[in-house]
């Protein structure tokens, strides 16, 4: 029998994962996922970080005992509601601590996380609320006339709502409470004494989070995320920044939405495991963000390309005080390579990319600190992350290095599934690997490259926008017989969506008729940004438009 020495194990282990040889001295190769449910994460930090601040918002500060104690008392009032293990409840909330707050209580419970974007319609609600079957959500107060217009039409039993000045400097100032809805501050205010139910979490099966998304197949669906993937996932992001994070003096400016899977792993979660006081910012607004920089230096941010690149043209920016952001993130989409070397003149700091999918909950790569710099890949496969690229014909086999193919992802971070929908979840899942369905490739030191994003997909600003979605409301248009949706290039949003519209014969209607339609019926980072009247689309001879005709069609005008 023969003995398999060290150095051969290792060239082993780097043959079948190249990357390893480039990762951080302090990146381990795998990490146990954790066999604990996500509240355990606030309930350490609390402990912890008792008197650290959790949330600096709008002139308040609440510090990790307070949260807990706010998180505490909601999780007990919701039980009282009605609220038990397996439910589903929305939030439709901006950044601000109340969504931190319902975040806990709910997976605290047992229930089911249902992120609704607040810039949604009443038709997008709806679409949402039905489909995961909520039995309750928790909104802004402005936001309580689209999610009552649909109520009837849904399982929803309760519907409570916040002012984002409930937890604000001048909490006094905060406007009634919407007739027909529940006050969030008296659900957590008005518990006298937390009682909180026992409930049994298997961590490694049990839902914590229900993330819509288009997935690889553009249909709307929501990825179920158990509470280990979303656990896992927050280790392997605190392991791969090692040193660099100092837990219990982090600063994390949070302008990436909660509610976006982005926002909710790499904020909420690693902000809150590392302690970290998070700042969060309600929209986008470059003076806002630049005021959050010089006021409270933070020491994190993680964004996406659109925000840089507000940041370069704010007259500001290089006085706000970024010297004392110690690590920049940018993911969700592609970071073009001028905006990357811009912003680290500007800033004097290394700007990470990172790569990941809402079914990977959602990292699964990222850019090391240690090794040689390779602007344009997206990094390096996380700790305990497996990856592989298949041919694109019949994803059976794996292409040689430098080859482009479909990147597919296997790791304690992906998802259990898609809700209700065994015929999509076969797709993506096969054999415990993620097909992704975007096209990359790998070189020889194990950094991966992504060459184009799923076919018909749309990212603008960080935001999927997934054609079959805005297809769908466009034909329900009366005027209009045929559309067809793509993405075009844009230098702010990094795309936009354009709309081909083939009128009805006889009828009568201008681009600017057909837009007010859509602003209507789609939130407004779906609205197409050009809308082109045609005679005819291309189409392939059993009838299906060729949205690839229509984008090479776009090339060939520049």
């Amino acid at each position: 029998m023969s003995i398999q020495k060290d150095s051969d194990y290792s060239d082993s282990i780097y043959a079948k994962k190249p990357w390893l040889k480039n990762y951080d001295l302090w990146a381990p190769a795998e990490i146990n996922p954790p066999n604990q449910p996500l509240y355990q994460i606030l309930q350490l930090a609390s402990s912890a970080y008792m008197d650290r601040p959790a949330t600096a918002f709008m002139g308040a500060q609440f510090t990790y005992h307070e949260m807990k104690s706010h998180v505490d008392r909601l999780a007990t009032s919701l039980a009282r509601l009605g609220v038990a293990k397996g439910d589903r409840v929305g939030i439709m909330l901006p950044n601000c601590p109340q969504y931190l707050i319902c975040f806990f209580a709910i997976v605290r419970l047992g229930a089911i996380v249902v992120n609704i974007n607040p810039i949604y319609t009443p038709r997008e609600v709806e679409m949402v609320a039905k489909d995961s079957g909520m039995r309750a959500i928790i909104a802004m107060d402005m936001l309580a006339p689209n999610v009552m217009s649909v109520r009837a039409n849904t399982a929803i039993e309760h519907v409570i709502t916040t002012s984002l000045l409930d937890y604000s400097a001048t909490p006094d100032k905060a406007q009634p409470t919407p007739e027909g809805t529940l006050s969030f501050k008296s659900l957590t205010n008005d518990v006298v004494e937390v009682d909180l139910p026992r409930v049994e979490i298997e961590p490694a099966d049990d839902v914590a989070v229900l993330q819509y998304t288009g997935g690889t197949t553009g249909v709307p669906k929501g990825a179920m995320l158990t509470h280990q993937n979303l656990y896992t996932n927050t280790l392997q992001s605190w392991a791969w920044g090692g040193p660099i994070s100092k837990p219990g003096e982090e600063r994390y400016l949070m302008v990436i939405p909660y509610f976006h899977i982005y926002g909710q792993t790499v904020g909420l979660l690693l902000g809150s495991w590392n302690g970290a006081m998070q700042i969060p910012i309600p929209k986008f607004d470059p003076n806002l963000l630049v005021e959050a920089i010089k006021q409270h230096k933070p020491t994190f941010f993680p964004s996406v390309p659109t925000l840089y690149i507000s940041m370069l043209n704010h007259p500001e920016i290089k006085t706000c005080g970024l010297e004392h952001i110690r690590r920049f993130n940018s993911g969700s989409a592609p970071l073009p390579i001028e905006v990357i070397e811009q912003f680290e003149k500007l800033s004097g700091a290394m700007l990470y990319e990172g790569y990941g999918l809402t079914e990977a909950s959602p990292t699964t790569h990222s850019t090391p600190t240690l090794a040689k710099r390779k602007i344009g890949s997206i990094g390096l496969p996380f700790p305990s992350t497996e990856c592989k690229i298949v041919d694109l014909e019949t994803g059976e086999h794996i292409v040689p290095v430098g080859q482009d193919g479909e990147l597919c992802i296997r790791g304690p971070q992906v998802m259990k599934g898609y809700w209700n929908r065994p015929d999509e979840t076969a797709i993506a899942l096969r054999d415990g690997w993620l097909y992704t369905g975007d096209v990359a490739r790998m070189d020889e030191d194990g950094f991966f490259y992504i060459v184009q994003r799923k076919k018909d997909m749309i990212i603008v600003s960080g935001f999927n926008v997934y054609p079959n979605e805005v297809e769908d409301v466009l034909f329900t248009h009366p005027a209009i017989l045929e559309a067809a949706v793509i993405g075009v290039p844009d230098e702010y949003r990094g795309e936009a969506v354009k709309a081909f519209i083939v009128l009805r014969p006889g009828a009568t209607a201008t681009a600017e008729d057909v837009l007010e339609f859509c602003r209507a019926n789609l939130a407004k980072y779906k609205v197409p940004s050009v809308i082109e009247l045609t005679p005819s689309l291309p189409k392939s001879a059993v009838g299906k438009v060729l949205r690839r005709e229509l984008r090479e069609m776009e090339t060939q005008k520049k």
